[in-house]
């Protein structure tokens, strides 16, 4: 099947054929007959499938098919995200795709000023992406009009229920026509999205490409058992060995994240991290570095990653492992995209045992285990029921906080409200009773990196709050 064959315009057509894409990836080729053809659609596709051409390029075609209009534009069409960082990428996505067309689009999101936002909103755009909570914040303010709205995007709909988004969700979907095309892009069809779909869609199509919790089939796993004490000077020998390579580090803390930044500087390797606790100038700064081969290490947590999307990205290296196993499946889909290979490595101390028993069990498959001489580890590693874990400390917010904003959400700080927003709706001076996190389903904390909604200042080949105070449950 080709990209010609699906009935796209030839615009779009022209757009794809300048950026390398020679036809659709499965996904594509499932989802954009039904969208083109009007329907509600549920997809479900795993990390680095080409889940954003899948909805952006029929989206697109339906836009340029319709009369071209003088004058302020009404938004046609909305995408949600969980994060700032997947806002952004398919924000880039919709330019790419549509350069050759007469569309506009803008992102919003949080931890950045409102200005420019606001002007893009005056102006008119076709197309809105967005996170949740400074949506919102624009809805408070009457600044954004969603009365037009002809196609609803729901882009990772499980990790944005995951995140304590349903009463933000729910908000904006009453703002939005009841009559209109709702698109929700999931990596599984969970009971709580099938609960979604029910609420906010009619008769939608289900199309799904891979099984749950499946990876790449061009990634390669490999273990290497060290002791804690010696994992910082594995990884810079295993950086060493191609200090050219660009390789994505995954570490379990924002704290931790920024002591091994410091390390590796020091040790003449050019790195940075990228987390909740970040900017967003500073965040948006590491990962363009990173992109561009300014650096050649990024050091994240898990959520702040969500949006890095680099083409043939050869290796993750999980510094430490997750302590929920299905995060181990969204870290390395950052490798193998489109096809290419990748590699992911775990560095696996004797504690985190019990970590590595889980993630074998949900990809039902042993992971290949390589002693590297010099850093053999001075205790075996048990894969057996009783295997070991790290102790749970008091739990932090996994990357930033709830309802609205921060104390100083101009820091990148504060994960997109649940629905609240801030006191202030956007709130030119933040909220320093804002940042309450949701609770994951299964009892975790909320994950980061998703703005504060209350701020200070208020596929193919492409395809965060401050750490603060104790978790507070969520009472939205």
């Amino acid at each position: 099947m080709s990209f010609e064959s699906l009935g796209l315009a030839p615009a779009l057509l022209r757009a794809l054929s300048e950026a390398g894409y020679e036809k659709p990836t499965p996904i594509q080729a499932a989802a954009i007959p039904v969208v083109l053809a009007g329907h509600d659609l549920m997809a479900a596709a795993q990390t680095g499938t080409g889940k954003t051409a899948a909805f952006s390029l029929p989206l697109l075609h339906k836009l340029a098919s319709q009369p071209l209009r003088e004058g302020r534009r009404p938004i046609n069409a909305l995408i949600l995200t969980p994060t700032r960082e997947l806002a952004a990428q398919v924000q880039e996505n919709l330019r790419d795709y549509g350069k050759h067309l007469r569309i506009s689009s803008t992102v919003i999101f949080g931890g950045v000023g409102m200005g420019n936002q606001l002007h893009a909103l005056r102006r008119g755009v076709d197309i809105v992406v967005a996170t949740p909570g400074r949506l919102i914040d624009h809805m408070q303010q009457r600044s954004v009009d969603l009365s037009k709205v002809d196609v609803l995007v729901l882009d990772e709909a499980d990790r944005m229920l995951d995140m304590g988004f349903l009463p933000a969700l729910k908000r904006i979907i009453a703002a939005v026509p009841a009559k209109r095309q709702t698109l929700l892009f999931s990596a599984t069809f969970a009971p709580e999205i099938k609960a979604l779909a029910q609420q906010f869609m009619r008769d939608p199509r289900e199309v799904s490409t891979t099984p749950a919790n499946t990876v790449a089939t061009t990634i390669t796993h490999r273990v290497h058992p060290v002791d804690a004490a010696n994992k910082r000077d594995l990884l810079l020998h295993l950086l060493a060995q191609d200090s050219r390579r660009q390789t994505l580090v995954f570490s379990r803390t924002k704290h931790g994240a920024d002591k091994l930044v410091r390390f590796l500087e020091v040790s003449g390797v050019r790195a940075a991290a990228i987390h909740g606790n970040k900017s967003q100038n500073a965040r948006t700064r590491a990962l363009s570095d990173f992109k561009s081969g300014r650096i050649t290490v990024l050091v994240a947590t898990d959520i702040a990653a969500r949006g890095i999307d680099i083409d043939q990205l050869p290796v993750v290296i999980n510094f430490d492992l997750p302590m929920v196993a299905e995060d181990y499946v969204h870290r390395i889909g950052r490798t193998g995209r489109a096809g290419s290979q990748g590699q992911a490595i775990s560095l696996v101390s004797h504690e985190e045992s019990g970590l590595l028993r889980d993630i074998r069990r949900l990809l039902k498959t042993d992971l290949e285990m390589v002693d590297i001489a010099g850093y053999e580890p001075s205790s075996p590693l048990r894969l057996d029921a009783g295997a070991p874990r790290p102790k749970q400390q008091q739990r932090q917010p996994r990357e930033g906080g709830g309802g609205g904003g921060n104390r100083q959400g101009g820091n990148g700080g504060g994960r997109q409200g649940s629905g609240t927003g801030s006191r202030q709706g956007g709130g030119a001076s933040g909220n320093a009773q804002g940042g309450r996190p949701a609770h994951r389903a299964h009892g975790h904390a909320t994950p980061a990196g998703a703005e504060g909604a209350g701020s200070r200042n208020g596929g193919n080949r492409r395809r965060k709050r401050r750490g603060g105070p104790a978790a507070t449950p969520n009472k939205a």
